[in-house]
Formats: structure tokens, C-alpha cells, sequence
């Protein structure tokens, strides 16, 4: 019952008008009974002292339309307020889930990579779509259903004791098998419920992979491929779908059996105390009218109880994500720096281990205000690990990581990261305009300010799409070539006019002509910054006051274009391939200059 106490502590603000609605389904339960018992006070108040005597007296008559008057009034009432009642269970309900999509969005907002690592993005979706509404629907339906049920039951078995104790223990007799019976079924369910639950991510993720890598799917002919792979997801879905439905159809002719016995008992029973004059014909419609009042709830109990099991299942996943916490996060006593940061950049000792893995270790490096630092080595060296510690993307395990001479954990993570503009290797773009994805991390910007920038990334081509700068692109860049976003990516880190700017191979898919416009736009920035670029080019590395060289996660060569080349190690060799040269065709060439 974790859940629902969970649920309740999350309806702060609007408690008052959920327990209105809890007690509202309280009185419709009990008033469920008024027709009825009207009923039966018109059968004994008018039509038995009618065919008793044969006369149809003046005051029969005006008691008929009395009764008859009550009991469309009461109809009526009854009416509006169920409907009243259903409309405040879903203004609650819809209230409810508005908050929690709300807070769950923020805290995965909030997260670390390390939790995208681990979480699936189709089964995140499916928390935040089917996990979501099968609460609202728990908080609207189910629990008003199960009030509805138990009070109905509770308040029929209250009337027939008193009416006659011995006719109505003859209905009753069968309710604890059935009880019984419901019981067992919930214990069993439980576990096929979580397992659905746990197909239906899948499911989700299969779906969710397969789009976003659509053009690779396409680009190697794997469609059918692609289509087996989902419709055995869909398969493995559909059996455990059908096995939960199979579970309860295996309880419910039981139930609906005993239930309806109850019709047979009422027959049987009342039949043989009205013929021997135990119960009046008033009392023996009372019982027949009402018996729904028994099967109904008990048929239903079990279909409510499936329900409740779906919903412990989906619960159980909003709480472990609502309450997932992020490894790195501000401090309370974050520092919150006044004004521009310097950039000067510091590691210490530093090293990272991800995933039991040492990726980085004892580095070592100064940087300065102002001053550009190339960072190169081999595939999987560590190069995006090291500076991915700046940003706080990861946390060192051992050293320590110093902006400004303070260390970063300390910083404020807002304050942070919004004095770094960062162009990642992986570049993503938002399913919106050029203007907009320029000016994403700054929105004040006006257009002639968005074009700046975009000049100096020289995002010359959104001039010729069909609505310049107000050309809506397809999700994550679709209809631009690689180069295009890298340097629409460039223009949006440059667009916050950020005092540590970190390009992560970002010039790799542009020209050599274009890569000179950029470099030189960039050793001209009108604003104080220290750039940090991950290359592989000599071209760009030779234009950096310091070339870093980093290998197995260790920083093997530090010094300018000019030192490294001539210093026999990796930079040295990576010069001399993308020359064109061996080291025995240079040495020559020196010696013949010599």
C-alpha cells in the first residue's frame, strides 16, 4: 500500500476536494439503495392494500403519487450528483498527473549521464506515457470503483440483516468463497503485471531505436531485418497480455457462478418465506431488487483488483524514477561566481574511472585565460572523458579539477556550465528553426545578434533555404549534411559568448577552406575566452598555443606544433601521414637543406 500513501502525499492542495469525492461515492453507494427501497414501500403501502381490499381509495392514490413523486426526485438527485462527483475525481486526477509529468520531467532533467546510461529512452517514455496514465486512471476509476463496491455491499448486507437476518444469511453464505477466490487471484497476478509492464518498455524501445536510426536501417537494407526484430517485441508483448487476461478468465466463471447464485437463493428462499407468510411481498422485492447489490460488486471486485495490480506495477516505476538522484549536483554552499569567469582551467592528479574502467589517470594540465589548447591523441584515448570533467558531465575519482582556482564540485552547476559553450562531437539539433537552435542557450538574442554568430561559424548556407533563418529543420538536423551542423552547433556555443569555449572535434566533416574561415574567426573572438579543442587535423592543432597528447589516458606529450613535430611520438607521426611524409623521407629533405 506503499503506492497509495505515496499518491496521497502527492495530492497536497487539492486533498480536501479528493476526500469530497471519496465521501460523495461513500453517500451514492448507500443512496444506490433508495429506488429500491421506495420501490418496496409502494408495493406494500399502495398495491397490497389495494388487492387486499379491492377499493382504490382517494388516499392510495395521493400516497402513489407521493412515492412515485420521491422517487423520481430522488432519481434525479442521485443523477447530478454522481456527475458532480465524477468531475471532481477527474479534476483531481488530471491535476495529479499534470504535477507529477511536471516533476518527473524536472528530475530527469537533473540527471547524469550515468542514469541515461542505465535507463532505456523507450521505457523513460513509457513511465512518462502508460505508467502516468494508468495512475490517473487508478486515482479517477479504480479506487472509486472499490469504495463504490464495499460500501454497496456493505450497506446491502446492513439492510437485508435487519429486514430479515435469517433470509439475508441465506445470500450471504456464499460471499467468503468468492472473497476467497479474489484473493488468490491478486497474488497471482501481481508478478504477470510486472512482467507486462517490463514487455511493453521493450517494446517501446525497439520502436524507439528503429526511428532514430532510420537512415542507418535504410542505409543497410536491414527494413525486414528491423521489422522481425520489432514484431518479436510485439509477440513477446501480446503473450504476456494475454496471459494476465487468461489469469483472471481462469477465476472469473467461478465468481460469476457464486455470484449469480445468489438470483437462485433469492427465488428458492424468499419464495418458500413468502408462501408461508414469514416476509411480506414488499420485503420479498426488496430482496429481489437489491440482489445486483451483492452480485455486482462481488462479480466486479476481481476485474477492479486486476486493475489495482496494474497500477502497483506502473507505480512502482513513477517512485523509483521520482526519487532517482543524480551522482553529480550543486552543493549547498555552491559558490555562485559575480561576473565573467576568467577560464583558467587546472587538473591535478586527475583521474576518472567509468564503469569500472580507469579511462583517465594522474592528468596533469594548466590552462590559462585566454589561451587555446588542442587536445588530440588516439580513438578512445580519453579525450572527450577529459573534458567532459570541466562541465562537471562526470566527476573526477581521484584529483582534483579547478576552474579559477576553484575546484568545480564546488561551483554552482547553473552558474558552471552557462560560462561554457560546448559543440559536441555527437552533434544534436532541435526540431526547430536555424534562428532558434543558434539561440538556444540564449533567447534574448536578436536576429542581427543570431547572424553574427552564425557568420562566425559560417552558417552561410541557412541564407539559401527556403525561409533563411526561419527554416524549420527536421529533428536532430535531418535535411543538413554533417558539416552544416557541426557548424550550426559551433554558432550556438559561440552564441552565449561563453568564457570557456570546448569543441569536441567539431570542424571534422568541414572543408579545409572552411576550417581556416573558422579558425581565424575564432582567434578574433570579441569577447575573453579559453578555448579547449578536441582535432585530429594538423591544421587545426598547429594554430594552438599548446598541443596536448593524450594516450590510454595518459598525457604522454604537451608543447606547440612546432616542438611536438620535431619530437619523435604520436603528434610527430599523425604530422608526418597527413603531410604526406615518412620520418625517412623528412630526414632527408633536412639533410639536403643542410
Amino acid at each position: 500500500m506503499f503506492q497509495l500513501k505515496w499518491l496521497w502525499a502527492r495530492m497536497k492542495g487539492f486533498r480536501k476536494r479528493y476526500i469530497f469525492a471519496l465521501c460523495s461515492t461513500v453517500l451514492l453507494s448507500v443512496l444506490a439503495l433508495g429506488n429500491s427501497v421506495i420501490t418496496a414501500s409502494i408495493m406494500d403501502l399502495v398495491f397490497e392494500p389495494v388487492q387486499a381490499t379491492g377499493a382504490v381509495t382517494e388516499e392510495v392514490v395521493s400516497q402513489l403519487i407521493m412515492l412515485v413523486a420521491t422517487l423520481i426526485g430522488f432519481t434525479l438527485f442521485r443523477t447530478g450528483f454522481g456527475y458532480f462527483s465524477v468531475m471532481t475525481y477527474e479534476g483531481c486526477s488530471q491535476k495529479l498527473i499534470y504535477q507529477l509529468r511536471r516533476d518527473l520531467y524536472k528530475n530527469m532533467q537533473e540527471q547524469d549521464q550515468a542514469f541515461y546510461s542505465r535507463n532505456r529512452t523507450g521505457d523513460l517514455m513509457t513511465r512518462l506515457t502508460g505508467d502516468m496514465d494508468m495512475i490517473r486512471f487508478m486515482v479517477a476509476w479504480v479506487i472509486r470503483q472499490l469504495i463504490d463496491c464495499a460500501f454497496m455491499f456493505l450497506t446491502a448486507s446492513i439492510v437485508f440483516l435487519v429486514t430479515d437476518w435469517l433470509f439475508a444469511l441465506s445470500m450471504l453464505a456464499v460471499t467468503p468463497i468468492i472473497f476467497g477466490l479474489t484473493s488468490l487471484f491478486s497474488k497471482r497476478v501481481h508478478p504477470l503485471y510486472i512482467e507486462l509492464r517490463e514487455k511493453l518498455s521493450r517494446l517501446n524501445t525497439a520502436a524507439q531505436e528503429n526511428i532514430s536510426g532510420n537512415r542507418v536501417v535504410k542505409a543497410f537494407a536491414r527494413e525486414d531485418y528491423e521489422i522481425q526484430r520489432f514484431d518479436e517485441k510485439n509477440r513477446e508483448y501480446k503473450e504476456a497480455n494475454k496471459k494476465a487476461s487468461l489469469m483472471w478468465l481462469k477465476f472469473s466463471p467461478y465468481i460469476d457462478t457464486l455470484s449469480q447464485s445468489l438470483s437462485i437463493a433469492v427465488l428458492l428462499v424468499g419464495g418458500g418465506f413468502l408462501i408461508s407468510g414469514r416476509i411480506s411481498i414488499g420485503t420479498f422485492t426488496l430482496f429481489n431488487s437489491l440482489t445486483w447489490t451483492l452480485t455486482n460488486p462481488m462479480r466486479m471486485l476481481g476485474m477492479h483488483l486486476n486493475d489495482l495490480q496494474r497500477f502497483f506495477a506502473s507505480a512502482g516505476k513513477i517512485i523509483e524514477l521520482y526519487y532517482a538522484k543524480s551522482t553529480i549536483a550543486s552543493r549547498p554552499d555552491a559558490v555562485k561566481p559575480e561576473g565573467r569567469i576568467k577560464g583558467e582551467i587546472c587538473f591535478r592528479d586527475a583521474g576518472l574511472t567509468l564503469h569500472g574502467t580507469r579511462v583517465l589517470q594522474h592528468i596533469d594540465l594548466s590552462i590559462q585565460p585566454g589561451e587555446t589548447v588542442a587536445i588530440m591523441g588516439p580513438t578512445g584515448s580519453g579525450k572527450t572523458s577529459l573534458i567532459s570533467l570541466i562541465p562537471r558531465f562526470s566527476d573526477v575519482t581521484e584529483g582534483e579539477v579547478t576552474v579559477d582556482g576553484v575546484p568545480v564540485n564546488r561551483y554552482d552547476l547553473h552558474s558552471l556550465r552557462s560560462s561554457i559553450g560546448i559543440a559536441t562531437q555527437d552533434v544534436f539539433l532541435f526540431s526547430d528553426t536555424v534562428d532558434g537552435n543558434i539561440a538556444y542557450g540564449n533567447t534574448k538574442l536578436s536576429e542581427e545578434e543570431v547572424k553574427q554568430y552564425a557568420k562566425m561559424a559560417d552558417v552561410d548556407f541557412a541564407e539559401k533555404l527556403p525561409e533563411g533563418f526561419d527554416t524549420v529543420i527536421g529533428e536532430r538536423g535531418t535535411g543538413l549534411s554533417g558539416g552544416q551542423k557541426q557548424r550550426i552547433a559551433l554558432a550556438r556555443a559561440l552564441a552565449v559568448r561563453p568564457s570557456v569555449l570546448i569543441l569536441d572535434d567539431t570542424t571534422s566533416a568541414v572543408d579545409l577552406e572552411t576550417e581556416k574561415y573558422i579558425q581565424e574567426q575564432l582567434a578574433s573572438l570579441d569577447f575573453p575566452c579559453t578555448k579547449i579543442i578536441v582535432a585530429q587535423r594538423i591544421s587545426t592543432t598547429k594554430r594552438a598555443d599548446k598541443v596536448v597528447v593524450i594516450e590510454n589516458g595518459v598525457i604522454t606529450e604537451i608543447g606547440t606544433h612546432a616542438e611536438l613535430s620535431q619530437k619523435p611520438g604520436y603528434y610527430r607521426e599523425v604530422f608526418l601521414l597527413q603531410n604526406g611524409n615518412s620520418e625517412e623521407e623528412l630526414t632527408a629533405e633536412t639533410g639536403k637543406g643542410e
